[in-house]
């Protein structure tokens, strides 16, 4: 994930790529000869030479906290990718120092910046949908080689969690999980989770890393009908519930049925997550404004992933 950070970083207007770094040099100089910067092995190094001002840490999630505490020391604003850190505690210090240091700490919940998804949060915002009912989450794909150190819980989870409160604007009141571990030595590969939201809302999510083709989808069930993203080609679709349409806001109160009405697919324009993600990072550095993403935002997926762990190995209902 750093090399497209370094590749997106090397296109922007906003931005001068100054340097990156490897633990493997050898990867490092590769990466740093494609996009015509610097390379180190040491990112303490890179960090005393270069003095960059904003940085992208892209670790596995055990290193978070060191690394980028080292970054937020060093002067430089970050954006960590998710999750926040590998515990409650270790997301919590480092909202703690970047507040003390006077520095922004984003996190990288990518799927936020997937225009489909900018586009339905619009239009449950503007009311379109009326009030929400249930929101259904699927990430399914085939297992990554490139994950060690955690299950697909904490590696795609937080991911949902976000989504979920993004588009609802709400935390869970309580949750139930089941999880398996069918290939994977150490942690989980599958996941059903149940969320329970104020208000009636309730989600669900399904991921899992055994599917032998990528599924990302989010469906979201209201009074007027259904929407459904598809992630991967960037589709926004309205399937209407023909008994709510022309109701007034008042009159949906008094629904009394639903129906098959016409569907719809929205004319989005397409671009990359990732840009519009560094954009807003760099935005929020340049002029000094929120960052999209905050570190309670990303710590409060990372409590959802891991009480969804913790249902799932203890066969608990979690209440919040």
């Amino acid at each position: 994930m750093g090399k497209n950070h370094a590749r997106v970083y090397s296109e922007l207007a906003e931005s001068n790529l100054v340097g990156i770094s490897d633990a493997n040099l050898d990867t490092a100089q590769s990466i740093a000869k494609i996009f015509g910067t610097n390379a180190y092995s040491d990112y303490h190094e890179l960090l005393e030479k270069e003095k960059p001002q904003a940085v992208s840490v892209a670790v596995p999630t055990a290193l978070h906290e060191q690394v980028v505490t080292d970054v937020l020391h060093s002067g430089a604003h970050v954006l960590v990718e998710k999750p926040i850190a590998a515990t409650i505690e270790e997301g919590q210090r480092l909202i703690k120092l970047a507040k003390e240091l006077n520095r922004k700490l984003m996190v990288g919940h990518i799927v936020r910046f997937n225009p489909a998804i900018q586009e339905l949060k619009k239009r449950l915002s503007a009311g379109d949908l009326g009030r929400i009912y249930q929101v259904f989450c699927r990430r399914a794909g085939p297992f990554p080689a490139r994950i060690r150190d955690v299950g697909v819980v904490i590696d795609l989870a937080p991911h949902d969690a976000d989504i979920v409160r993004f588009l609802t604007e709400m935390d869970p009141i309580r949750l139930y999980a089941e999880t398996e571990q069918r290939i994977h030595t150490d942690h989980e590969d599958l996941l059903l989770g149940m969320l329970r939201f104020p208000d009636g809302v309730t989600a669900a999510l399904e991921i899992n890393w055994l599917t032998p083709t990528k599924i990302r989808e989010v469906l979201v069930l209201g009074e007027r009908g259904l929407f459904r993203v598809d992630d991967l080609t960037q589709d926004l679709y309205f399937y209407e519930n023909a008994q709510a349409s022309g109701l007034t806001w008042d009159s949906l109160k008094n629904l009394r049925g639903v129906s098959e009405g016409s569907m719809s697919r929205f004319a989005i324009q397409r671009f990359e997550p990732l840009k519009a993600e560094l954009q807003g990072f760099l935005k929020a550095v340049l002029e000094d404004t929120p960052v999209p993403v905050s570190g309670e935002d990303g710590l409060a997926a990372l409590r959802i992933a891991l009480a969804l762990v913790e249902a799932g190995t203890n066969h608990q209902v979690i209440n919040f």
